[in-house]
Protein backbone atom coordinates (compact mmCIF):
# COMPACT_ATOMS: atom_id res chain seq x y z
CA UNK A 1 0.00 0.00 0.00
CA UNK A 2 1.53 3.14 -0.99
CA UNK A 3 1.98 6.04 1.61
CA UNK A 4 -0.86 7.79 -0.65
CA UNK A 5 -3.41 5.07 -0.25
CA UNK A 6 -2.55 4.39 3.47
CA UNK A 7 -3.55 8.00 3.79
CA UNK A 8 -7.00 7.13 2.64
CA UNK A 9 -7.20 4.58 3.87
CA UNK A 10 -6.79 6.17 7.50
CA UNK A 11 -9.68 7.95 6.42
CA UNK A 12 -11.85 5.33 4.70
CA UNK A 13 -11.22 2.24 6.14
CA UNK A 14 -14.76 1.42 7.80
CA UNK A 15 -16.08 2.04 3.79
CA UNK A 16 -13.47 0.28 3.03
CA UNK A 17 -11.87 -14.04 -15.70
CA UNK A 18 -8.64 -14.24 -16.82
CA UNK A 19 -7.12 -11.15 -18.75
CA UNK A 20 -5.51 -10.71 -22.09
CA UNK A 21 -1.99 -11.33 -22.13
CA UNK A 22 0.22 -7.29 -21.41
CA UNK A 23 1.01 -6.08 -24.39
CA UNK A 24 4.90 -5.17 -24.50
CA UNK A 25 6.45 -2.46 -26.75
CA UNK A 26 9.76 -0.27 -26.30
CA UNK A 27 8.49 3.55 -26.19
CA UNK A 28 12.09 4.98 -25.80
CA UNK A 29 15.45 4.16 -26.19
CA UNK A 30 18.67 6.57 -26.57
CA UNK A 31 20.91 3.52 -26.90
CA UNK A 32 21.84 2.02 -30.59
CA UNK A 33 20.52 -1.42 -30.04
CA UNK A 34 23.14 -4.17 -31.13
CA UNK A 35 22.24 -6.17 -34.54
CA UNK A 36 21.58 -9.75 -34.29
CA UNK A 37 19.81 -12.59 -36.04
CA UNK A 38 18.12 -15.60 -34.95
CA UNK A 39 17.40 -18.28 -37.08
CA UNK A 40 14.19 -20.50 -36.94
CA UNK A 41 15.47 -23.89 -35.00
CA UNK A 42 15.51 -27.02 -36.47
CA UNK A 43 11.79 -28.37 -34.82
CA UNK A 44 9.92 -31.55 -33.93
CA UNK A 45 6.57 -31.48 -34.32
CA UNK A 46 5.97 -32.30 -30.85
CA UNK A 47 6.91 -28.91 -29.81
CA UNK A 48 4.89 -26.35 -31.91
CA UNK A 49 6.40 -23.20 -29.76
CA UNK A 50 8.68 -21.01 -32.15
CA UNK A 51 11.60 -20.60 -29.38
CA UNK A 52 13.74 -19.02 -31.81
CA UNK A 53 11.10 -15.95 -31.86
CA UNK A 54 10.05 -16.07 -28.18
CA UNK A 55 14.06 -15.41 -27.46
CA UNK A 56 13.99 -12.75 -30.56
CA UNK A 57 11.07 -10.92 -29.02
CA UNK A 58 12.28 -10.95 -25.68
CA UNK A 59 15.89 -9.35 -26.50
CA UNK A 60 14.24 -6.83 -28.85
CA UNK A 61 11.84 -5.80 -26.38
CA UNK A 62 14.67 -4.94 -23.95
CA UNK A 63 15.22 -1.94 -26.26
CA UNK A 64 18.97 -3.58 -26.41
CA UNK A 65 19.04 -5.77 -29.24
CA UNK A 66 17.77 -5.43 -33.54
CA UNK A 67 16.45 -8.66 -34.76
CA UNK A 68 17.63 -9.34 -38.60
CA UNK A 69 14.29 -9.96 -40.26
CA UNK A 70 13.69 -13.67 -41.43
CA UNK A 71 13.21 -12.90 -44.75
CA UNK A 72 16.49 -10.65 -45.02
CA UNK A 73 18.59 -13.60 -43.98
CA UNK A 74 20.85 -15.04 -46.11
CA UNK A 75 20.94 -18.28 -44.81
CA UNK A 76 19.55 -20.53 -42.54
CA UNK A 77 22.07 -23.08 -40.43
CA UNK A 78 20.83 -25.04 -37.51
CA UNK A 79 24.51 -26.37 -36.52
CA UNK A 80 28.25 -23.75 -36.42
CA UNK A 81 29.47 -25.95 -39.19
CA UNK A 82 26.81 -24.30 -41.52
CA UNK A 83 27.08 -21.08 -40.93
CA UNK A 84 28.76 -19.31 -44.20
CA UNK A 85 30.07 -15.88 -42.46
CA UNK A 86 30.45 -13.77 -45.58
CA UNK A 87 26.51 -13.30 -46.17
CA UNK A 88 25.79 -12.47 -42.50
CA UNK A 89 28.37 -9.69 -42.10
CA UNK A 90 26.95 -8.31 -45.28
CA UNK A 91 23.99 -8.21 -43.53
CA UNK A 92 25.64 -6.65 -41.11
CA UNK A 93 25.16 -9.20 -38.03
CA UNK A 94 28.18 -9.70 -35.62
CA UNK A 95 26.08 -12.50 -33.83
CA UNK A 96 24.22 -15.06 -35.12
CA UNK A 97 21.75 -17.60 -32.98
CA UNK A 98 20.91 -20.86 -34.52
CA UNK A 99 19.67 -23.97 -32.49
CA UNK A 100 17.67 -27.65 -32.73
CA UNK A 101 14.88 -28.94 -31.17
CA UNK A 102 14.43 -32.60 -30.66
CA UNK A 103 12.89 -35.51 -28.84
CA UNK A 104 15.17 -37.48 -25.91
CA UNK A 105 15.09 -40.19 -23.44
CA UNK A 106 13.94 -38.35 -21.50
CA UNK A 107 11.27 -36.10 -23.58
CA UNK A 108 12.78 -33.03 -25.41
CA UNK A 109 15.90 -31.12 -25.67
CA UNK A 110 16.80 -27.81 -26.64
CA UNK A 111 20.53 -26.90 -28.15
CA UNK A 112 21.27 -23.25 -28.93
CA UNK A 113 24.62 -21.69 -30.32
CA UNK A 114 25.22 -17.70 -30.21
CA UNK A 115 28.18 -17.26 -33.15
CA UNK A 116 30.55 -14.54 -33.61
CA UNK A 117 29.94 -14.38 -38.29
CA UNK A 118 33.08 -12.59 -38.17
CA UNK A 119 35.69 -14.58 -36.24
CA UNK A 120 33.45 -17.48 -37.12
CA UNK A 121 33.63 -18.79 -32.90
CA UNK A 122 31.25 -20.23 -30.79
CA UNK A 123 30.90 -17.47 -27.66
CA UNK A 124 28.02 -19.71 -25.57
CA UNK A 125 26.27 -22.80 -26.20
CA UNK A 126 24.18 -24.98 -24.06
CA UNK A 127 21.75 -27.94 -24.13
CA UNK A 128 18.46 -27.89 -22.07
CA UNK A 129 16.25 -31.38 -21.92
CA UNK A 130 12.80 -30.81 -20.33
CA UNK A 131 10.06 -33.51 -20.31
CA UNK A 132 6.73 -31.92 -21.58
CA UNK A 133 6.87 -29.19 -24.74
CA UNK A 134 5.44 -26.90 -22.77
CA UNK A 135 8.29 -26.09 -20.75
CA UNK A 136 10.05 -25.24 -23.82
CA UNK A 137 8.65 -21.37 -23.28
CA UNK A 138 10.65 -20.98 -19.75
CA UNK A 139 13.80 -22.42 -22.13
CA UNK A 140 13.49 -19.90 -24.62
CA UNK A 141 13.66 -17.13 -21.58
CA UNK A 142 16.61 -18.96 -20.21
CA UNK A 143 18.40 -18.86 -23.63
CA UNK A 144 17.64 -14.95 -23.54
CA UNK A 145 19.07 -14.37 -19.98
CA UNK A 146 21.72 -16.37 -21.24
CA UNK A 147 22.45 -14.51 -24.42
CA UNK A 148 21.65 -11.41 -22.92
CA UNK A 149 24.40 -11.63 -20.34
CA UNK A 150 26.75 -13.14 -22.39
CA UNK A 151 26.99 -9.65 -25.11
CA UNK A 152 25.92 -7.47 -22.49
CA UNK A 153 27.46 -8.41 -19.20
CA UNK A 154 24.07 -7.70 -17.58
CA UNK A 155 22.63 -10.53 -16.18
CA UNK A 156 19.04 -11.01 -17.88
CA UNK A 157 15.91 -11.04 -16.69
CA UNK A 158 13.44 -12.64 -19.26
CA UNK A 159 12.97 -16.18 -17.00
CA UNK A 160 11.23 -14.36 -14.45
CA UNK A 161 7.15 -13.53 -13.52
CA UNK A 162 5.58 -10.55 -12.82
CA UNK A 163 2.65 -10.13 -9.88
CA UNK A 164 0.59 -6.40 -10.54
CA UNK A 165 -2.98 -5.64 -9.63
CA UNK A 166 -5.39 -5.08 -12.67
CA UNK A 167 -9.09 -3.38 -11.82
CA UNK A 168 -12.10 -2.89 -14.07
CA UNK A 169 -14.96 -1.65 -14.23
CA UNK A 170 -16.93 1.57 -11.91
CA UNK A 171 -18.79 2.02 -9.24
CA UNK A 172 -20.41 -1.09 -7.65
CA UNK A 173 -18.92 -3.36 -10.66
CA UNK A 174 -15.83 -2.54 -10.32
CA UNK A 175 -13.46 -5.09 -9.32
CA UNK A 176 -9.68 -6.25 -8.55
CA UNK A 177 -7.67 -9.70 -9.80
CA UNK A 178 -4.17 -10.15 -8.77
CA UNK A 179 -2.48 -11.82 -11.78
CA UNK A 180 0.89 -13.53 -12.63
CA UNK A 181 2.11 -13.56 -15.83
CA UNK A 182 5.63 -14.50 -17.90
CA UNK A 183 8.03 -11.60 -17.76
CA UNK A 184 7.06 -11.56 -21.59
CA UNK A 185 3.20 -10.46 -20.58
CA UNK A 186 2.54 -14.29 -21.97
CA UNK A 187 0.37 -17.05 -19.91
CA UNK A 188 -1.24 -14.62 -17.45
CA UNK A 189 -2.71 -16.46 -14.58
CA UNK A 190 -5.54 -14.82 -12.23
CA UNK A 191 -4.87 -15.81 -8.62
CA UNK A 192 -7.66 -13.88 -6.93
CA UNK A 193 -10.59 -11.56 -7.86
CA UNK A 194 -12.11 -9.31 -5.30
CA UNK A 195 -15.15 -6.33 -5.28
CA UNK A 196 -12.63 -5.13 -3.12
CA UNK A 197 -9.21 -3.89 -3.84
CA UNK A 198 -6.14 -5.96 -3.73
CA UNK A 199 -2.50 -4.44 -3.29
CA UNK A 200 0.79 -4.53 -2.55
CA UNK A 201 1.92 -8.22 -4.22
CA UNK A 202 5.64 -9.32 -2.76
CA UNK A 203 7.07 -12.64 -4.10
CA UNK A 204 8.82 -15.00 -1.61
CA UNK A 205 12.54 -15.75 -2.42
CA UNK A 206 11.39 -18.98 -3.45
CA UNK A 207 8.68 -17.81 -5.72
CA UNK A 208 6.01 -20.19 -4.54
CA UNK A 209 4.09 -17.58 -2.67
CA UNK A 210 2.88 -14.07 -3.11
CA UNK A 211 1.91 -11.74 -0.21
CA UNK A 212 -0.41 -9.64 -0.63
CA UNK A 213 -3.23 -7.26 0.98
CA UNK A 214 -6.39 -8.00 0.35
CA UNK A 215 -9.98 -6.69 2.40
CA UNK A 216 -13.32 -8.81 3.49
CA UNK A 217 -16.09 -6.43 4.20
CA UNK A 218 -14.00 -3.11 4.62
CA UNK A 219 -11.24 -4.74 6.98
CA UNK A 220 -8.10 -5.24 5.65
CA UNK A 221 -5.46 -8.62 6.03
CA UNK A 222 -2.14 -9.53 5.18
CA UNK A 223 -2.25 -12.69 3.06
CA UNK A 224 0.11 -15.42 1.50
CA UNK A 225 -1.40 -17.36 -1.52
CA UNK A 226 0.16 -20.15 -2.39
CA UNK A 227 0.72 -20.85 -6.21
CA UNK A 228 1.49 -24.78 -5.88
CA UNK A 229 -1.73 -25.57 -4.77
CA UNK A 230 -3.87 -22.26 -4.60
CA UNK A 231 -4.36 -21.96 -1.12
CA UNK A 232 -4.65 -18.76 0.58
CA UNK A 233 -3.88 -17.76 4.44
CA UNK A 234 -3.90 -14.84 6.51
CA UNK A 235 -1.06 -13.70 8.33
CA UNK A 236 -2.78 -10.93 10.22
CA UNK A 237 -5.73 -8.95 10.29
CA UNK A 238 -5.82 -6.78 13.45
CA UNK A 239 -8.42 -3.57 13.96
CA UNK A 240 -6.94 -0.93 11.40
CA UNK A 241 -4.12 -0.85 8.61
CA UNK A 242 -2.68 -3.99 7.59
CA UNK A 243 -0.61 -3.36 4.36
CA UNK A 244 2.89 -3.23 3.04
CA UNK A 245 4.16 -7.00 3.33
CA UNK A 246 7.50 -7.45 2.17
CA UNK A 247 9.49 -10.57 2.42
CA UNK A 248 12.73 -10.96 4.20
CA UNK A 249 15.67 -12.20 1.75
CA UNK A 250 15.91 -15.61 3.80
CA UNK A 251 12.32 -16.00 3.43
CA UNK A 252 12.00 -16.32 7.33
CA UNK A 253 9.72 -13.33 8.01
CA UNK A 254 7.63 -10.55 6.54
CA UNK A 255 7.46 -7.28 7.48
CA UNK A 256 4.29 -5.24 7.11
CA UNK A 257 2.59 -1.94 8.49
CA UNK A 258 -0.08 -2.18 11.67
CA UNK A 259 -1.70 0.58 13.17
CA UNK A 260 -3.64 -1.20 15.85
CA UNK A 261 -1.25 0.91 18.40
CA UNK A 262 -2.70 3.96 17.50
CA UNK A 263 0.04 4.14 14.55
CA UNK A 264 0.58 2.76 11.47
CA UNK A 265 4.01 1.54 12.33
CA UNK A 266 6.60 -1.48 10.87
CA UNK A 267 6.61 -4.93 12.79
CA UNK A 268 8.22 -8.39 11.58
CA UNK A 269 6.40 -11.06 12.25
CA UNK A 270 8.26 -14.50 11.58
CA UNK A 271 7.16 -16.71 9.71
CA UNK A 272 7.83 -20.21 11.91
CA UNK A 273 6.36 -18.98 15.21
CA UNK A 274 3.87 -16.25 14.01
CA UNK A 275 5.29 -14.03 16.19
CA UNK A 276 6.19 -10.36 15.87
CA UNK A 277 8.23 -7.59 16.92
CA UNK A 278 7.55 -3.82 16.52
CA UNK A 279 10.56 -2.27 14.54
CA UNK A 280 9.71 1.23 14.27
CA UNK A 281 7.32 3.75 17.43
CA UNK A 282 6.41 6.97 16.19
CA UNK A 283 3.78 9.34 16.25
CA UNK A 284 4.42 9.69 12.59
CA UNK A 285 3.57 7.39 9.63
CA UNK A 286 5.78 4.49 9.37
CA UNK A 287 5.27 2.22 5.90
CA UNK A 288 6.18 0.57 2.86
CA UNK A 289 9.26 -1.23 4.07
CA UNK A 290 11.77 -3.09 2.13
CA UNK A 291 14.65 -5.54 3.09
CA UNK A 292 17.94 -4.86 2.08
CA UNK A 293 19.26 -8.09 -0.01
CA UNK A 294 21.76 -9.05 3.05
CA UNK A 295 18.17 -9.05 5.42
CA UNK A 296 20.36 -6.82 7.87
CA UNK A 297 18.45 -3.53 7.39
CA UNK A 298 15.30 -1.90 6.11
CA UNK A 299 14.65 0.77 4.29
CA UNK A 300 11.10 2.46 4.52
CA UNK A 301 8.61 5.51 4.07
CA UNK A 302 7.87 8.35 7.65
CA UNK A 303 6.85 11.80 7.43
CA UNK A 304 8.19 11.72 11.13
CA UNK A 305 10.47 14.98 10.02
CA UNK A 306 7.27 16.74 8.48
CA UNK A 307 7.25 15.35 4.70
CA UNK A 308 7.45 11.70 3.78
CA UNK A 309 10.93 11.02 3.18
CA UNK A 310 13.11 7.46 3.00
CA UNK A 311 14.81 6.09 6.27
CA UNK A 312 17.21 2.82 7.14
CA UNK A 313 17.01 1.10 10.46
CA UNK A 314 18.54 -2.06 11.01
CA UNK A 315 16.35 -5.33 11.40
CA UNK A 316 16.98 -5.91 14.66
CA UNK A 317 15.69 -2.35 15.49
CA UNK A 318 16.87 1.19 16.41
CA UNK A 319 17.22 4.57 15.46
CA UNK A 320 16.46 4.90 12.05
CA UNK A 321 18.23 7.51 9.77
CA UNK A 322 17.00 9.62 7.10
CA UNK A 323 18.44 8.82 3.87
CA UNK A 324 16.71 10.85 1.02
CA UNK A 325 16.63 14.72 1.07
CA UNK A 326 15.86 15.91 -2.49
CA UNK A 327 12.50 16.51 -3.55
CA UNK A 328 9.33 17.88 -1.53
CA UNK A 329 8.53 13.70 -1.20
CA UNK A 330 10.44 10.88 -1.48
CA UNK A 331 7.99 7.28 -1.00
CA UNK A 332 8.01 3.32 -1.84
CA UNK A 333 11.71 2.49 -1.55
CA UNK A 334 12.60 -0.46 -2.66
CA UNK A 335 16.61 -1.53 -2.69
CA UNK A 336 18.76 -2.53 -5.73
CA UNK A 337 20.16 -6.06 -5.45
CA UNK A 338 23.33 -5.14 -4.59
CA UNK A 339 21.95 -2.83 -1.60
CA UNK A 340 23.80 0.80 -3.26
CA UNK A 341 20.87 2.17 -4.23
CA UNK A 342 17.20 2.37 -3.71
CA UNK A 343 14.19 2.85 -6.46
CA UNK A 344 11.72 5.24 -5.28
CA UNK A 345 8.58 7.38 -5.63
CA UNK A 346 9.95 11.34 -5.82
CA UNK A 347 7.19 13.85 -5.67
CA UNK A 348 8.12 17.57 -6.59
CA UNK A 349 6.67 19.87 -8.77
CA UNK A 350 3.21 18.40 -8.58
CA UNK A 351 4.93 15.42 -10.39
CA UNK A 352 5.44 11.92 -9.12
CA UNK A 353 8.57 10.04 -10.63
CA UNK A 354 10.54 7.55 -10.34
CA UNK A 355 14.13 8.14 -9.10
CA UNK A 356 17.38 6.17 -7.96
CA UNK A 357 19.03 7.24 -5.05
CA UNK A 358 22.24 6.41 -4.24
CA UNK A 359 22.94 5.62 -0.73
CA UNK A 360 26.81 6.09 -0.47
CA UNK A 361 26.46 9.83 -1.94
CA UNK A 362 22.92 10.63 -1.36
CA UNK A 363 22.85 11.90 -4.76
CA UNK A 364 19.37 11.22 -6.49
CA UNK A 365 18.40 10.71 -10.02
CA UNK A 366 15.12 10.89 -11.75
CA UNK A 367 14.62 7.77 -14.39
CA UNK A 368 10.52 8.68 -15.41
CA UNK A 369 8.83 11.82 -16.21
CA UNK A 370 5.50 11.35 -14.71
CA UNK A 371 3.22 12.65 -13.78
CA UNK A 372 1.82 9.77 -11.85
CA UNK A 373 4.55 7.40 -11.27
CA UNK A 374 4.33 4.65 -8.08
CA UNK A 375 5.33 1.04 -6.98
CA UNK A 376 8.90 0.80 -8.74
CA UNK A 377 10.59 -2.70 -8.33
CA UNK A 378 14.28 -3.67 -9.74
CA UNK A 379 13.76 -6.92 -11.87
CA UNK A 380 16.36 -9.98 -11.00
CA UNK A 381 19.84 -7.99 -11.83
CA UNK A 382 19.28 -4.84 -11.12
CA UNK A 383 19.13 -4.07 -14.52
CA UNK A 384 15.50 -2.17 -14.80
CA UNK A 385 13.03 -0.84 -12.79
CA UNK A 386 9.26 -1.72 -13.47
CA UNK A 387 6.54 0.83 -12.10
CA UNK A 388 3.06 1.84 -12.69
CA UNK A 389 2.72 5.35 -14.18
CA UNK A 390 -0.70 6.80 -16.23
CA UNK A 391 -1.64 5.17 -20.07
CA UNK A 392 -2.23 7.18 -22.61
CA UNK A 393 -6.12 6.08 -21.98
CA UNK A 394 -6.17 7.36 -18.75
CA UNK A 395 -5.94 4.02 -16.48
CA UNK A 396 -2.63 3.19 -15.47
CA UNK A 397 -0.42 1.09 -17.35
CA UNK A 398 3.28 -1.06 -16.21
CA UNK A 399 6.27 0.24 -17.73
CA UNK A 400 9.71 -0.70 -17.61
CA UNK A 401 12.86 1.64 -17.72
CA UNK A 402 16.67 0.96 -17.57
CA UNK A 403 18.50 1.87 -14.44
CA UNK A 404 20.44 4.29 -16.58
CA UNK A 405 17.30 5.92 -18.18
CA UNK A 406 17.99 5.12 -21.70
CA UNK A 407 15.10 2.37 -22.42
CA UNK A 408 11.58 2.51 -21.62
CA UNK A 409 9.17 0.25 -22.33
CA UNK A 410 5.24 -0.02 -22.20
CA UNK A 411 3.04 -3.01 -20.67
CA UNK A 412 -0.34 -2.37 -21.32
CA UNK A 413 -3.77 -3.90 -20.52
CA UNK A 414 -7.25 -3.17 -21.02
CA UNK A 415 -8.08 -1.77 -17.11
CA UNK A 416 -6.01 -0.33 -14.71
CA UNK A 417 -2.71 -1.94 -14.20
CA UNK A 418 -0.88 -1.37 -10.82
CA UNK A 419 1.08 -2.97 -8.21
CA UNK A 420 3.97 -4.70 -10.28
CA UNK A 421 6.35 -7.28 -8.36
CA UNK A 422 8.94 -8.71 -9.98
CA UNK A 423 10.09 -11.86 -9.50
CA UNK A 424 13.48 -13.80 -8.63
CA UNK A 425 14.94 -16.04 -11.45
CA UNK A 426 12.85 -18.94 -11.91
CA UNK A 427 14.83 -22.14 -11.19
CA UNK A 428 16.83 -23.57 -14.31
CA UNK A 429 15.31 -26.48 -15.94
CA UNK A 430 18.34 -28.52 -17.16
Amino acid sequence: MTFKKLLAALLLLATVPAQAALEISVSGADVAPLPIALVQFQATPEVPLDVAQVVENDLVRSGRFKALPRSAMPQSPTAPGQVVKDGWVSAGIDNLVIGQIGKSASGYYARFFLVDTVSGQELLSHQFTVTTPAQMRTVAHMIADMIYEKLLGIPGYFNTKIAYVAASGYGPARSFQLIVSDSDGEAPRVLATSREPILSPNWSPDRKQLAFVGYNRGRSAVMIYTLASGQVRTLVSEPGINSSPAWSPDGSRIAVVLSFENNPDIYVIDLASNKRRRLTDHYGIDTEPSWSPDGSKLVFTSDRGGQPQIYEISANGGDPRRVSFEGRQNLRPSYSPDGKSVALVNADGGRYRIGLLDLAGGGLRLLSDGPQDEGPQFAPGGAVIIYATQGRAGGAELATVSVDGRVRTRLRQAGDIREPAWSPVTPVVR
